[in-house]
């Protein structure tokens, strides 16, 4: 029904191809394949924080869990494909980052459509703060020649490009670098129009939704991205980010979701 792969370190998601199609999920050929080293493409796991640490910038970018090794937990296989449980809990290598308790479980279910599925639990005595975002990288043929679709009449904010709040007009379109933090929860599609497909993106437990494309400029100064990627792939993220903060008291729990599956044209 379907190949991928998983990255133990940062349970990540690198590939997903349903049987009969080409690759969904994009992965930079330059991408640093090495313990405790954020992956460039697939689904990295942006947790307990989206972009920059808020008060300290010698944290690492999107948090911490992207860069640590998981455990694999129950593996199961049934008609429609594979379910596979990634663990991460709180200990020695997340205290200096995170000095709260906490659990999280992965579960990947891997057919004919990807779930990714990161539940999120406050094991301590007091209540904390988080963002986060299944930072998916999708597979298009030109983004020139791609949309985005499901965004119109949102209100976004274009990261550290523009503090406005603006609010999006029709489908996005990418003839420049686009880095929108959305406040959407709805399902949104990905108008692949070179490859003759649409990349449906549904998402549970988020509040915001981020399309990025780094284009020129950006790609040029990635080291893990060659500078002629930028027109082979689009990020659409399930988030919680901006002014979106999820607080979890003691004992409680959240589900950050995302569910792709394609539709021809």
């Amino acid at each position: 029904m379907a190949s991928g792969r998983i990255a133990l370190n940062g349970a990540h998601v690198m590939e997903w191809t349903p049987k009969g199609s080409k690759p969904v999920l994009y992965m930079s050929p330059l991408a640093v394949l090495e313990p405790f080293k954020a992956i460039r493409g697939g689904i990295p796991i942006c947790w307990p924080w989206f972009g920059p640490h808020p008060t300290d910038a010698s944290q690492p970018a999107h948090g911490f869990v992207r860069n640590l090794m998981w455990t694999v937990g129950n593996v199961s296989e049934n008609l429609t494909g594979v379910t596979l449980e990634f663990l991460l809990s709180d200990g020695p290598d997340s205290m200096p980052c995170w000095p709260h308790p906490f659990s999280l479980r992965l579960e990947i279910k891997m057919g004919m459509t990807l779930s990714v599925d990161l539940h999120i639990t406050n094991t301590g005595a007091s209540e904390w703060s988080m963002t986060g975002a299944l930072h998916t990288y999708l597979c298009v043929d030109d983004v020139r020649d791609a949309a985005v679709m499901g965004l119109d009449d949102s209100y976004y904010v274009e990261s550290r490009l523009s503090p406005d709040r603006i609010e999006q007009s029709g489908p996005v379109y990418f003839d420049r670098e686009v880095d929108r933090l959305y406040d959407s929860r709805d399902t949104v599609r990905l108008m692949d129009r070179k490859g003759r497909r649409t990349v449906v993106v549904d998402k549970g437990g988020s509040r915001a939704t981020v399309v990025w494309n780094p284009w020129i400029e950006k790609s040029q100064r990635l080291n893990d991205l060659p500078d002629d990627a930028y027109p082979f792939f689009v990020c659409i993220e399930a988030a919680n980010a901006g002014h979106q903060i999820i607080n979890l008291g003691p004992g409680e729990e959240h589900t950050l979701s995302q569910r792709l599956r394609l539709q021809s044209f």
